[in-house]
């Protein structure tokens, strides 16, 4: 079939590169000038496979006063007269207890397990140089409560087939001797060896020149305005400048701008941009982490790409998707000088900032919807990297009518 990928972003490229190999003709149209121009960028890098515990849990509702007034919190939210936002907020607060969070683990973590079997063998057999290395994730907690907290959840994820360990202090510090100018702030912490971390932005450059390469066609700085619906079916693709573009079947894969297309097919989707920053340092006379790290307090991750950090974090809901507040670069600057002594670093910081499309739930929605000829695969917040490749293989099988590699029931579209 001819399959048109509206989204050059990790998830969509991946879709179009499984597609691609399956024989199918492949489209790939985005309205930036460039692949992952946008949430895959400079995300955190982290693939944390492990770590798939959704946002919306119980510990949320008691915590919200402080979380949305402290002038430091990881959480801000901007208040607009948006139905969207209410609406997604009111859901997620509706999500953010403890059955429901335990549910939602329990569907990602075989979908990143899954993600997994399939992304490392496509960077390492494809070549794709992008920073990838197996160094395993720690999760540092300051505090004794954090840390019986997460301890429970390594406990649950431990029956799901998942398994972590839980270190105290100087256990952290030996797996991880970056951490040591942190040793007083640290309670404990969370270690899992099988996670990884790798430069999205980087890999969706070159997976783009691997698929122009192999005869895919990308579309670059061509807005889609609307779906052309034709009675149960997509008919057509049309442009903000009027052009119309067809194919024999659509995946969505639009980041923070699906659910304005999809509701021009009449779907409903319950996804709201989270916006996240990020900067990209190289320490001078000081250690690199062996591992990817994130500091539970201040909600930041640092992972290792060479010789350089991404440090990244925070979590704003209503934000300016164009703006990059200094307040919020210096306070992840003043993460790595804290937690990894990076009081001197070369070079540009390469601020940035992006729009995380996330549901309320923190599950994605895959497969086909009520449109005979539209696949979904979006929603995945701040799990799209980790989440990608595993999901565009349920893409695959659901537009080659195979029956799913997992349970598909969790992520199904919303009716």
């Amino acid at each position: 079939m001819h399959v048109c990928v509206i989204g050059a972003g990790v998830v969509g490229l991946t879709t179009a590169y499984f597609l691609q190999a399956e024989g199918h003709s492949i489209t790939v149209v985005d309205r930036a000038d460039g692949p992952g121009a946008e949430a895959s960028r400079g995300n955190g890098a982290q693939l944390s496979y492990s770590y798939v515990a959704p946002l919306a849990d119980g510990s949320i509702p008691p915590k919200l006063p402080s979380l949305l007034l402290a002038r430091d919190s990881p959480l801000k939210f901007h208040l607009r007269l948006e139905r969207a936002q209410w609406s997604w907020g009111l859901e997620f607060l509706r999500h953010a207890n403890g059955a429901d969070a335990r549910e939602t683990t329990a569907a990602l973590l075989p979908l990143a397990e899954l993600s997994r079997e399939f992304i490392e063998p496509l960077i390492e057999g494809e070549g794709i140089d992008c920073g990838f290395t197996r160094g395993g994730k720690l999760v540092v907690y300051s505090d004794p409560a954090t840390l019986a907290g997460a301890r429970a959840q390594a406990e649950y994820q431990a029956t799901l087939g998942s398994t972590k360990r839980v270190l105290d202090a100087e256990a952290c510090v030996r797996q991880e001797p970056a951490l040591a100018p942190y040793r007083k702030q640290i309670a404990g912490g969370v270690w899992s060896g099988s996670d990884a971390a790798a430069d999205s932005g980087v890999f969706c450059d070159r997976l783009t020149q691997l698929l122009e390469r192999r005869g895919v066609e990308f579309l670059f700085g061509r807005q889609v305005a609307r779906f052309e619906v034709d009675r149960a079916s997509i008919r057509a693709l049309l442009t903000a400048d009027g052009a119309s573009m067809r194919a024999d079947a659509y995946v969505l894969a639009a980041g923070a701008g699906s659910a304005g297309l999809a509701a021009s097919a009449g779907l409903r989707l319950p996804i709201y941009p989270l916006k996240g920053y990020s900067i990209t340092v190289r320490p001078v006379d000081a250690v690199l982490p062996r591992a990817s790290i994130t500091d539970a307090r201040r909600k930041v991750v640092f992972a290792p790409l060479g010789d350089r950090v991404r440090v990244a974090g925070f979590v704003e809901i209503g934000g300016d998707p164009a703006s990059i507040p200094p307040a919020r670069i210096g306070a992840l600057l003043d993460a790595a000088r804290e937690v990894l002594g990076y009081h001197v670093v070369d070079g540009e910081l390469q601020p940035w900032a992006g729009m995380r499309p996330a549901t309320p739930s923190g599950r994605p929605i895959l497969g086909r919807c009520a449109m005979s000829n539209l696949y979904l695969n979006v929603g995945h917040g701040m799990l799209g990297w980790t989440l990608a490749a595993g999901s565009a293989r349920l893409v695959c099988d659901a537009i080659a009518g195979r029956a799913p590699t997992i349970d598909l029931a969790p992520f199904a579209p919303p009716a």
